[in-house]
């Protein structure tokens, strides 16, 4: 790494990679990691990237070893000629250590660091942001507060945000299938769809959507009511594809029979559903 002073050497196992927000704090780096340029390297140590080892480095280069590498023994490390490396290598006999420091992306496995059980890595989704922002911009707006002793001092400052165009993408990432979106209930931006039938030919089917679209609106229900006169095949697929998460279906059929046709948008087949069984699962 290219350092305050030059170079620094950061060593970790094979195995494991450099965290360069924890290379960043190092006292001897200038407040972020920086990759040494390769002439550099060549210049100072002797060799090209991929050979580099502590055995042998100049005094000049301070090495940084990681707690798990700094507990090796004959271990194989890079030559520092192109081509070379070195087997049985110990720590002090054969390579010095400036100081040893925790450098390294942790791993599945790891101990966790409360001291009860392993870590587990899994991808995350950001849908916020806490930033420390220190005093900064407390200093620069003259921000203080007095202390329990009557002293002024400048306060910390953080900011915290959610974001909210981030939660309903990571809500449609989660909740998706290949018909579309399938919203969770409290985020959906209707709760039920009531989709009907040939509603422009049926007075009778025209009638009972909008009255069970009244009903259900009047008890708080979120519920929008598809008047556009599609075929089922084209409305049901616009449904699915908002991500409607209930659809009731009014029909001539249904009408005949005193039910009506439900669906969850999580569930594969319909199911008849009464106009009582209707009100008590929403209402």
């Amino acid at each position: 790494m290219r350092g305050v002073d030059g170079l620094v050497a950061l060593c970790v196992r094979g195995d494991h990679e450099i965290n360069e927000v924890k290379a960043a704090k190092l006292a001897e780096l200038p407040g972020a990691s920086v990759l040494a340029e390769e002439a550099e390297i060549v210049r100072v140590a002797g060799t090209r990237p991929g050979f580099i080892g502590p055995v042998g480095l100049p005094e000049s280069i301070p090495v940084i070893v990681d707690r798990a590498a700094a507990v090796l023994a004959d271990f194989v490390c890079g030559g520092n000629a192109e081509g070379t490396h070195w087997r049985g290598a110990n720590w002090e006999r054969d390579a010095r250590i400036t100081r040893i420091a925790d450098l390294r992306k942790v791993v599945d496995g790891d101990p966790s660091p409360d001291g009860h059980g392993e870590l587990k890595l899994a991808r995350g989704i950001e849908v916020g942001h806490v930033f420390q922002l220190g005093q900064k911009y407390a200093e620069a707006l003259g921000a203080s507060v007095l202390d329990e002793k009557g002293v002024s001092r400048v306060i910390w400052m953080g900011c915290y945000g959610i974001g909210v165009s981030r939660i309903v993408a990571a809500a449609i990432e989660q909740n998706h299938d290949e018909a579309g979106i399938v919203w969770p209930d409290a985020m959906a931006p209707w709760r039920v769809a009531i989709c009907p039938i040939g509603s422009h030919q049926s007075e009778a089917v025209r009638e009972e959507a909008d009255r069970l679209y009244a009903e259900l609106t009047a008890a708080g229900v979120e519920v929008v009511l598809d008047d556009r006169g599609l075929r089922p095949g084209a409305m049901f697929a616009d449904m699915e594809l908002i991500g409607i998460p209930h659809r009731i279906v009014v029909s001539e059929r249904g009408l005949a029979a005193g039910t009506y046709e439900y669906r969850r948008r999580t569930e594969s087949e319909n199911r008849s559903l009464s106009r009582e069984e209707i009100l008590s699962a929403f209402v």
